[in-house]
């Protein structure tokens, strides 16, 4: 493992420094939705999971899918950032430091990606109007496109959300570019069809976002670390490829980000691509909420077979890597020291987990201690559906989540 700019070797375990926050090694829990804020608010079990994941070694945790407004919810039982839900961030931030880890809030809105009817606006935002697949399953069959006043009240729900993150204690917040979600919408060619500044290149594809990121970074970039995480590539043959991601990244630098988190893939369109192999018949079956389990089949018919292996986005990642000097953080497969160690050594300076993190909370102590090389985890996926159950996410292979913990707010 070498520095890039020392070459010296690196340790996962030695301290990593993005933007104005230190953390004490190289491993960032990612975002994983949990299903544990069945209020819109963190539960006793959300404070729970994070908590061991802290205790287990892990430098920093990402809180998912944090939305900036009601309308910027995909799904129900979605945290709101808010002064109502400050009182419950604030129980999860104080559990996470007491065991010497950083907490961030990812900070997203859905866009067109959403399952929430009541909304302020007729039809969900997005980049661009007209026909909305997702609709297919949601009952809402369009979308309309924002206007620049749409624009600016969103940048401030992001900027408002970043600071309600920061007074809830919050070490970081993670911008979500990828995925789908609004911001996404406006980055892929797949979502944005626009034919004014805020489409057509790709420069201009990324003018909200980049406006959205700069806002932030005025309003906390000197007390937090603003985070951006997107897909390097889309994943179908009409979307961004890697050579996009690579050029989105030189943006990202440019406008200031402090660390990107390296992720790929479409929720609707590319799913495999994101989780790197295919989901198993178990997961279109556990999930309660009709909506998902209609998702999931739809997805089962049209994903190809796609079987994991390890570092699955390395080949995208690499390009990243090769085009800013900036910290980028590896995600996608990761699940055995040999890896981890071979990404430390292209020049990545933090690993992300996610599956690898919900199988074994403890996994970068064991890492430490030398106990243990490979992780448990399997990749099987069904973690994903797990989330639609009483308890949370959970791993197959442990205990399922508390259920009745998961029933009552943090504070509470």
């Amino acid at each position: 493992m070498m520095n890039r700019d020392q070459d010296l070797p690196v340790s996962p375990f030695s301290p990593l420094t993005i933007g104005p926050v230190t953390l004490r090694n190289r491993f960032i829990k990612s975002a994983t939705n949990e299903g544990m804020a069945p209020e819109g608010v963190p539960s006793k079990q959300l404070v729970k999971f994070h908590e061991s994941i802290a205790a287990g070694g892990t430098a920093m945790i990402t809180l998912a899918y944090c939305a900036v407004s009601a309308d910027g919810r995909t799904l129900p039982g979605q945290i709101v950032l808010g002064r109502h839900s400050q009182p419950h961030l604030r129980v999860l931030t104080d559990a996470v430091h007491r065991h010497g880890a950083a907490a961030s809030a990812q900070i997203t809105h859905g866009g067109c990606f959403t399952f929430i009817r009541e909304r302020s606006t007729r039809r969900p935002l997005s980049a661009s109007g007209g026909f909305n697949k997702v609709g297919l399953m949601s009952g809402m069959f369009t979308k309309q496109a924002m206007t620049e006043a749409d624009m600016q009240q969103v940048a401030s729900q992001f900027v408002s959300s970043a600071r309600l993150a920061r007074e809830a204690g919050f070490d970081a917040v993670e911008l979500h570019l990828g995925h789908g979600y609004l911001l996404s919408q406006f980055i892929s060619p797949l979502y944005n069809k626009r034919r004014d500044q805020y489409g057509g290149a790709l420069d201009n594809r990324l003018r909200f976002p980049a406006m959205v990121l700069r806002q932030v970074l005025d309003a906390v970039g000197k007390d937090m670390a603003v985070v951006c995480k997107y897909s390097i590539t889309d994943g179908v043959r009409a979307g961004n490829n890697a050579e996009d991601g690579a050029a989105i990244a030189r943006i990202l630098e440019r406008e200031g980000a402090h660390l990107l988190v390296l992720s790929a893939g479409m929720n609707v369109e590319s799913i495999t691509t994101m989780f790197g192999s295919s989901f198993p018949k178990e997961n279109r079956v556990t999930a309660s909420n009709p909506i998902i389990a209609a998702a999931m089949m739809i997805q089962g018919l049209t994903e190809p077979k796609v079987d994991f292996r390890e570092l699955y986005l390395l080949e995208h990642a690499r390009k990243v890597r090769a085009a800013v000097q900036m910290p980028l953080a590896y995600l996608g497969g990761v699940k055995s020291l040999s890896g981890i160690e071979q990404v430390l050594a292209e020049g990545f300076d933090a690993v992300a987990l996610g599956r690898v993190l919900i199988a074994e909370p403890d996994y970068v102590n064991k890492l430490a201690a030398g106990t243990c090389r490979d992780s448990l985890c399997t990749s099987c996926n069904r973690c994903v559906a797990m989330m639609y159950t009483p308890g949370g996410t959970s791993c197959v292979l442990g205990q399922p989540g508390d259920a009745r913990l998961n029933s009552l707010p943090a504070a509470y």
